[in-house]
């Protein structure tokens, strides 16, 4: 185990400027490569990120800001991985450097569309990484909460629970509590799931639904999680923990949340070209959706939620009439 682990964050969004903001305070240097240029120009001068979280204030001299992904790759023990899922393929084709002696942590909460993997398993199957150097970062935690030092809790699965551990003493502070789990595929399944319950969650209220209606769909939904990643990752596992449970529920209620906005645009009428154009987001439940939805033909678990966002997001179908229907399915 290294004594003094190197960390690198890769990616420019909120999610990436809230983890480097938690790593900046425990760690003397963190490496953090973005591919806009004029963004690491605006850090080096204003201490800002100037396009996601700009009230967080950072340190320059901890960070080692970079636009070459190999540079950081190259520096880094420990590499994060916060761009997103839709990118992340495109990204990694420019890294030269060997990942094989690095642990990759996946705060990516979503499928990989050239492969429809989870991030774990596109690392293990297509670079060879074992699992024992991948980690999953899991909520509930939002980006916009960190930024404001509420306190937020994380959940680090790991195949290495040593290595989890570091992760885990790497982001805590004050307002950051962290603890470990040795469910990387459950945890990440978890994670791309919940966004998809989350757009549903987004409809409903688009839609008009009330708290009611919410608090059955969250009920039904945590549920359809349980037996879909069973079907996936067979392990016993509660499913009513806060890396399952209570991230689903933060992203199906926060008005932080980009894939309850997506919902809720889909639900008030707005169309999906017009929903994307007018997020400056990406929704990764949108991608979640058709991957789980086709992934789901095999493993046959009983979806009903996953079917009904998948209608109205790829089948064009009306959302009034699906979620009337989907209101008989659930209890």
């Amino acid at each position: 185990m290294i004594d003094h682990p190197k960390f690198a964050v890769i990616g420019g969004g909120s999610w990436a400027t809230a983890i480097t903001k938690m790593l900046c305070h425990n760690l003397s240097e963190i490496a953090w490569y973005m591919r806009n240029d004029a963004a690491i120009e605006e850090i080096k001068i204003n201490k800002h990120n100037p396009n996601y979280l700009s009230s967080v204030e950072f340190d320059t001299e901890q960070l080692k800001l970079t636009s070459d992904i190999n540079e950081a790759a190259d520096y880094a023990d420990y590499i994060v991985f916060a761009v997103p899922s839709a990118f992340l393929s495109t990204e990694l084709e420019k890294i030269t450097v060997s990942l094989q002696d690095k642990v990759i942590v996946s705060a990516i909460k979503g499928i990989i569309p050239e492969t429809g993997l989870i991030v774990g398993q596109h690392f293990m199957q297509t670079y060879n990484i074992p699992i024992e150097n991948i980690a999953v970062l899991a909520g509930p935690c939002h980006a916009e909460e960190v930024a404001l030092e509420r306190l937020s809790y994380l959940t680090i699965a790991g195949g290495d629970l040593e290595k989890a551990d570091v992760i885990a003493k790497s982001l805590s502070s004050h307002y950051i509590k962290a603890k470990t789990s040795d469910d990387v595929m459950g945890t990440e399944y978890a994670a791309m799931l919940k966004n998809i319950y989350a757009i549903a969650a987004g409809m409903a209220h688009g839609l008009g639904y009330g708290d009611n209606f919410q608090a059955l769909l969250m009920s039904n939904a945590i549920r359809e999680m349980k037996k879909f990643i069973k079907k996936v990752h067979k392990l016993k596992r509660n499913i009513n923990d806060s890396a399952y449970l209570g991230d689903l529920l933060v992203t199906g209620y926060s008005l932080f949340s980009r894939n309850r906005m997506f919902g809720n645009m889909i639900g008030k009428g707005y169309t999906v070209i017009s929903t994307k154009m007018e997020m400056n987001m990406v929704a990764e439940g949108y991608y979640a959706t058709k991957s789980a939805y086709l992934m789901n033909q095999e493993l046959k678990a009983k979806t009903p939620i996953i079917d009904a966002v998948y209608d109205i997001l790829y089948n064009n179908k009306e959302p009034k009439k699906v979620f009337k229907k989907l209101t008989d399915k659930l209890d």
